[in-house]
């Protein structure tokens, strides 16, 4: 299977021959990158949430600690102690063959949430599938309402501030906010961008550093919410906000605190929880022999003072 571009999912279902009838109780082996990320603690909380709404659903849910290898080793325990679907949030994207061969090889269905996998590139394998969210729709909505905020400014100046190098969210996110800054209708120089894998406290560091050495910014543009904050939490500490622009993804609870309070100006949101319950609903369904697409796309929405209230539970 070919992936189609954008939003158009694609058609090639997912076919598992396991026993029609429901099962009695359904094992769901869960790992999960990290549990000290705020985005991914939403996303473990919906996959919890769902798996407690639905009748014979137990979970096992396992920490992988940012390590390949050992998320590698908690889906080979998953597969010896026998559960019926397993869900990965991977932590290497470009290192899932060995993970979707231990999968695949003893017939249990896999889904990967939020991380794609290097296999969504060429088609997910049979006995797999994919919940997330299209990242350039992320990057490019992040980079619109950034335009929008700097408009008349003369000759304006960005920073970025990315997740890590590894990882395919921040990739593509900073590529389509690099295209959009390009473009003739929005002439931004990307005068520094740096990693600060996810986090608010290398965030704070590196936009600290940034303004003692003297650069000079409008925008600082991060790939999440956490980044963003780092960096209004740096310019509150040094020359105040002013005029520059704070831009983070996924509005998060301490994200929309955060624009609430006038330190963001912009985020967008990823239904990290939308995300979690359809991975369950999905091994659910192919555990008990369903039909399930092999790639599920929930969408990415602007977020802005002006409807942020839209957002806010």
């Amino acid at each position: 299977m070919t992936r189609l571009p954008g939003k158009i999912a694609a058609t090639t279902a997912l076919c598992l021959s396991l026993a029609a009838p429901a099962l009695a109780e359904t094992r769901i082996g869960v790992t999960m990158t990290s549990f000290d990320n705020p985005f991914l603690t939403i996303l473990l909380n919906g996959i919890r949430a769902e798996a407690e709404r639905t009748e014979g659903v137990t979970l096992s849910v396992e920490d992988a600690q940012l390590d390949v290898a050992k998320q590698l080793n908690q889906v080979q325990n998953f597969v010896a102690n026998g559960v019926d679907a397993i869900i990965v949030n991977a932590v290497d994207g470009d290192s899932t063959a060995a993970i979707t061969a231990a999968a695949t090889g003893a017939g249990i269905p896999l889904i990967y949430v939020n991380h794609p996998p290097a296999e969504l590139e060429t088609g997910m394998p049979a006995g797999t599938a994919y919940v997330g969210s299209e990242e350039t729709d992320a990057g490019n909505l992040e980079a619109a309402a950034v335009c929008e905020a700097l408009k008349g400014r003369e000759d304006p100046k960005a920073v970025i501030l990315m997740g890590p190098l590894e990882n395919h969210a921040a990739l593509v996110r900073t590529k389509m906010v690099e295209e959009a800054f390009a473009k003739p209708d929005c002439q931004v120089e990307i005068v520094e961008k740096q990693v600060a894998n996810w986090n608010r406290v290398q965030a704070q560091d590196l936009v600290t550093s940034w303004m003692t050495a003297g650069l000079e910014f409008d925008a600082i543009v991060a790939n999440n919410d956490e980044m963003a904050i780092g960096a209004a939490q740096a310019l509150a500490a040094t020359t105040g906000k002013g005029d520059i622009v704070i831009a983070g993804i996924d509005a998060t609870a301490d994200g929309l605190a955060a624009m609430e309070a006038g330190q963001m100006d912009v985020t967008v949101y990823q239904n990290a929880t939308g995300q979690g319950e359809q991975a369950v609903k999905a091994a659910v369904a192919a555990a008990n022999g369903e039909t399930v697409e092999s790639e599920h796309w929930i969408p990415f929405e602007p977020v802005t003072p002006q409807n942020m209230a839209d957002y806010q539970k």
